[in-house]
């Protein structure tokens, strides 16, 4: 009963102080008002920012997943377009020209695929055939993997330089006379200091040529080639033991190239040449292969009105080397001119032409009986 009682006396008093209190009461009621206001402004307050948080996370999420998985063409590409990879250009700068030309759909698609395939560094000058809208990781294989756009171009061993002009000419649709041009600058294309001419140096071999190659940058990579050549038979040093000078030995390299029908021919040939010139007196050197050089011919056997011809390179009228190569020789030709055999060989005819069967003597006697073999077979 007591707590009965307790209640009502508290809730007269409380009823008494709200009689007799009056602006006390009102004031009490505005404060709990003001309270319960209070509470729910902070609680909006926390809704809104956590509402702004999260916007902001889902957004700042879009962009940090749009940031590390950029745009990237899916399918095989489309129409072709031709990209051109400058040297010393870096995976950024190539990744530049892509996204313009429409390979790939962004920069960094390509550096991320490059990055993950860990061939930044593989990336090689030259042009490339590749597709506009196509994968960054197949742009990256193309370039890195792929075969780029070149003119292959195959120079026989034996062929003279007028032959190598024209060849250069048809293959690259580039005008001869540039080639022609070109070969006279020895100092751009890497001559050796003791050739005279291009003859001789442009190095038989099969080329790769970039699409957008000069004439002075083809004929450069030949003259290369040759360098490479001489220095794997160490020519200077070997030229200087036969008691030569390295243009004496590519010009016997030559005479032997244009007139070997078979490599196992080329020593034999060769000291034939070296056994003439040291004869005393010296023999005329008599080879078919400088007069018809001279006279912008070929042939095996020159007539008797060829053999008049005034030109230095008539070796049947002058004694000693002519002036320079007569051919591009081969790396057959200039061993076997660094080499020659050591049997004694004065003379040699080319008994069987259409089977390339050369026969050699020490014997003037022999040759001639060797001459008449030949015309037996045709020769002229």
């Amino acid at each position: 009963m007591d707590f009965l009682l307790g209640a009502e006396d508290d809730e007269g008093r409380a009823r008494g102080r709200s009689r007799g209190s009056g602006k006390n009461g009102r004031g009490r009621r505005r404060r709990r008002r003001r309270n319960r206001g209070g509470f729910l402004a902070p609680l909006l307050a926390v809704i809104v920012l956590v509402g702004i948080i999260g916007g902001g996370g889902y957004y700042g999420y879009l962009w940090l997943s749009d940031a590390l998985v950029p745009d990237d063409f899916k399918g095989p590409g489309t129409t072709e377009v031709v990209i051109q990879v400058k040297d010393g250009q870096t995976a950024a700068d190539v990744a530049k020209t892509l996204q313009a030309q429409g390979v790939v759909a962004s920069e960094r698609a390509f550096t991320n695929a490059i990055d993950a395939a860990g061939k930044s560094s593989a990336l090689r000058p030259g042009q490339f055939t590749l597709k506009k809208g196509m994968p960054a990781a197949a742009a990256v294989e193309a370039l890195v993997s792929g075969k780029k756009l070149q003119n292959t171009i195959l120079i026989k061993e034996g062929k003279r330089l007028t032959e190598v002009f024209d060849i250069l000419a048809k293959q690259t649709k580039k005008p001869r006379k540039e080639f022609v041009e070109a070969a006279k600058d020895k100092e751009a294309i890497g001559l050796p200091s003791y050739a005279k001419g291009l003859e001789g140096y442009a190095f038989p071999a099969t080329y790769e040529f970039e699409p957008n190659a000069t004439p002075t940058q083809m004929l450069t990579q030949m003259v290369d080639r040759y360098t490479q050549a001489a220095g794997a038979t160490n020519l200077e040093a070997a030229a200087k033991q036969l008691g030569h000078s390295p243009a004496e030995i590519m010009t016997v390299a030559s005479i032997v190239q244009a007139e070997a029908g078979k490599h196992e021919d080329m020593p034999k040939i060769a000291e034939v040449i070296y056994n003439r010139l040291s004869l005393k007196p010296p023999m005329k050197l008599q080879m078919d292969s400088t007069v018809m050089y001279a006279l912008k011919k070929y042939g095996i056997a020159a007539t008797h009105a060829e053999l008049e011809t005034k030109s230095p390179y008539n070796t049947y009228m002058h004694h000693g080397l002519p002036p320079g190569p007569i051919s591009n020789p081969g790396e057959h030709a200039i061993e076997a001119a660094l080499n020659p055999s050591d049997d004694g060989y004065r003379f040699f005819v080319t008994t069987d032409p259409k089977n390339r069967v050369t026969k050699f003597t020490a014997s003037e006697a022999e040759f001639w009986k060797l001459k008449q073999e030949f015309e037996r077979n045709g020769g002229g």
